[in-house]
């Protein structure tokens, strides 16, 4: 009796430990009834109003046919599958606009006035009222009124404009990483200050895909970094109707954009540019040719800018480091710095960052100097494949999210990997490279 007492002790502490190892998040929402909640606003709802301190809310691969509305702080939520785990409402603004005297709550995921460090991570957010309906006016995915917002690994779409609409004017921050975006006329329309990397963008029309406010201060921008920007055939890039500052650095547009510089569009509600025309680009390059107005000119923006100054941070102005507070949220490594393909690093005491996943316990990791002779220029790959590559390198085992090494030549190319320790598994981590400057 004792023995068979003792196994079914055992057997709980190892299903508890799984379930534990696979699930580390403080609310589970699952609509097939396995987790804390099969909703995901009533997990929402069970957070205290004045919560301090950081929530992650998993959500289980399903179709959630919700809208949500945020109105607490330090919340993640966060999907199982970023193609699977999807959060869908179809709203036309105008049809809201009906019975409501303000746009709040017309979007399929709403974030409250005087919210932050909302964070929304490996999701599909979808307002498909125009595939409904036909109707490709304006219908938010995202609607808010809260700073600090982040938005990792996702897929936001709307059916019609302005797609994710993040509208605090004097203290408005957003981060966006590793996402894809898809909508109809302004579908990424930021107010204040916002940074967006390693991201895709689709545009289904011909009046602009990017919309920026920046007028309530001179500092407010909008920032793209290495990222892809599409649409249908003959799609502008943006436009702004009142002040508002672009910087795009190491993006490809795809061939369908027009050859139209963002541009001050003739409208009741469009304001002269007190500040002038803030455009500036820095290694942006069209499939097809480019065009001679995106041209690099970082050195017209106030201050002579050099594209190694522009990050986050930057982006910021130092009131907010997105990529140093980053949560970690997902299932796997993620936001590895230097970025995967970088270029002209700096020789002195190179660093590679990570933020771990949620379960992550260690890292093994792995660091080498290319065999190709010559260091890899922007954008370009291997010739020889594998064999250039190099014999992968095993240099240390640590629970930090850091490794500095000193051991780096100039204009050389660099590769690293970094394995999670799971539950005493090892996960392979992705390769990445990059290349040093010349002296």
């Amino acid at each position: 009796m004792r023995i068979k007492v003792t196994l079914i002790f055992l057997l709980i502490i190892l299903l508890a430990k799984a379930l534990y190892s696979q699930e580390n998040a403080d609310i589970i929402v699952d609509k097939n009834g396995s987790g804390t909640f099969t909703s995901i606003q009533e997990a929402i709802e069970s957070i205290p109003i004045d919560n301090k301190f950081f929530k992650i809310i998993l959500v289980k691969n399903g179709l959630y046919q919700e809208k949500l509305f945020i109105n607490k702080s330090y919340v993640a939520i966060v999907g199982e599958s970023k193609d699977s785990t999807i959060i869908q409402f179809a709203e036309l603004r105008k049809n809201w606009m009906l019975n409501n005297s303000s746009h709040f709550g017309s979007a399929v995921i709403n974030i409250d006035t005087n919210t932050l460090n909302v964070t929304l991570a490996n999701l599909t957010i979808h307002n498909n009222y125009g595939s409904l309906f036909g109707d490709h006016d304006h219908q938010f995915a995202i609607l808010g009124f809260g700073t600090k917002v982040i938005l990792i690994n996702c897929n936001i779409i709307a059916d019609g404009a302005d797609t994710v609409s993040l509208w605090t004017e004097k203290n408005g921050m957003y981060y966006h990483s590793h996402c894809y975006f898809e909508g109809w006329v302004d579908y990424v329309c930021p107010r204040g200050w916002c940074y967006i990397t390693d991201s895709k963008f689709y545009g289904h029309n011909l009046t602009a895909s990017l919309w920026h406010k920046g007028n309530d201060d001179k500092n407010a921008k909008f920032v793209i970094r290495n990222s892809f920007i599409d649409g249908v055939e003959g799609f502008p890039l943006g436009r702004h109707h009142v002040d508002a500052q672009f910087f795009l650095i190491d993006c490809i547009f795809s061939e369908n954009m027009a050859d139209v510089p963002i541009f001050w569009p003739i409208s009741p509600n469009a304001k002269e540019w007190i500040w002038g025309e803030r455009h500036y680009y820095y290694n942006c390059h069209r499939v097809g040719g480019d065009y001679d107005w995106f041209k690099n000119n970082l050195n017209e923006a106030e201050n002579s800018l050099s594209q190694e100054m522009i990050d986050a941070e930057w982006t910021f102005d130092g009131k907010w480091n997105p990529e140093k507070e980053m949560p970690s949220v997902l299932p796997f490594i993620f936001l590895e710095k230097p970025r995967n393909g970088s270029y002209n690093i700096d020789l002195n005491n190179i660093t590679l960052n990570w933020v771990p996943s949620r379960n992550a316990e260690s890292f093994n990791i792995y660091f080498w100097k290319s065999k190709f002779p010559q260091a890899l220029k922007n954008g370009e790959k291997l010739k020889d494949g594998p064999s250039a590559i190099g014999e992968q390198i095993f240099v240390k085992h640590q629970t930090e999210n850091s490794f500095t090494t000193n051991l780096i030549e100039p204009n050389s190319t660099y590769y690293w990997r970094v394995d999670e320790i799971i539950d005493g598994k090892t996960i392979q981590g992705k390769l990445y490279h990059f290349t040093t400057k010349t002296n």
